[in-house]
């Protein structure tokens, strides 16, 4: 099986909407905390979101003007999609150019954008050094690249291999992986600290729980009832995840975030 088939035909990728933000709290608080990073004081006019699965982070970045979408699988790339009945509602959502290909050859000229958003996929990717070689490419100078990995190799279990993780990561080695290029680092922060060892049941009845989280984003449409208790749910928990990453020491962070930015030399 291909990697593009691998992620087609994972569920818990293929089948997410716009809707993850409300119905995950992991997504709800890793979107939160981007978000108040990003829209301090900051312009940004062309983006590019990597990986971006049906729930790209661009959509929630207000500060934000031409979005593109880019994902190896086909599936997830619907959601950005105007067909013709969404355009006729009131409530249509304008979105651009979702682009399905390759990261090791982004289709795009160079320095392209000033945004540009890898949220948990490099792990994803056995080249990595390639990847980072062609977002330096498709960056402007002065551009921003916002970049989220699991951390610590130490907490690698079954889990990470039964949804293609590579590896984790140590901040050491995403230091390294930017000093080939114009890439500097601004700012390292926490985004799951270690209530999101929760998922790691996930490994026990992988195929279970993925029918469970289909059926979960299925009654969260369906039931208003349910609608209104997950709601909460979310709002709670994302919250305390939110003040474990801030306050948590790094070395207990389980997944990390950088911003990074090409130097304008």
């Amino acid at each position: 099986m291909s990697l593009k088939q691998f992620y087609d035909n994972h569920s818990n990728f293929s089948s997410r909407k716009l809707s993850e933000y409300d119905i995950s709290p992991g997504i709800k608080c890793k979107f939160d905390i981007l978000v108040r990073i990003l829209e301090k004081n900051k312009k940004f006019k062309n983006c590019l979101d990597i990986g971006c699965s049906g729930n790209s982070f661009l959509y929630f970045l207000k500060n934000s003007s031409h979005k593109s979408y880019f994902d190896i699988a086909i599936n997830p790339l619907k959601q950005y999609v105007c067909n013709k009945n969404s355009m006729k509602s009131n409530k249509a959502i304008k979105l651009f150019h979702p682009l399905c290909g390759d990261t090791s050859n982004l289709p795009y000229r160079d320095a392209t954008f000033d945004l540009v958003i890898m949220l948990d996929v490099l792990e994803h990717i056995k080249n990595d050094k390639l990847v980072i070689k062609e977002i330096n490419r498709i960056l402007i100078r002065n551009g921003y690249l916002v970049l989220t990995v699991p951390h610590r190799m130490k907490y690698y279990d079954n889990q990470d291999k039964i949804i293609g993780h590579y590896r984790r990561y140590e901040t050491s080695q995403i230091k390294s992986l930017l000093e080939t290029y114009n890439l500097k680092l601004i700012k390292i922060f926490g985004v799951y600290g270690q209530l999101f060892k929760i998922t790691k049941f996930q490994s026990y009845k992988s195929k279970e729980i993925e029918e469970q989280i289909n059926k979960l984003r299925e009654r969260y449409e369906l039931k208003i009832w349910f609608k209104k208790f997950w709601d909460l749910f979310v709002k709670i928990s994302s919250y305390f995840m939110r003040l474990e990453a801030r306050y948590s020491s790094l070395k207990k962070i389980m997944n990390i975030g950088f911003i990074i930015k090409k130097s304008g030399d």
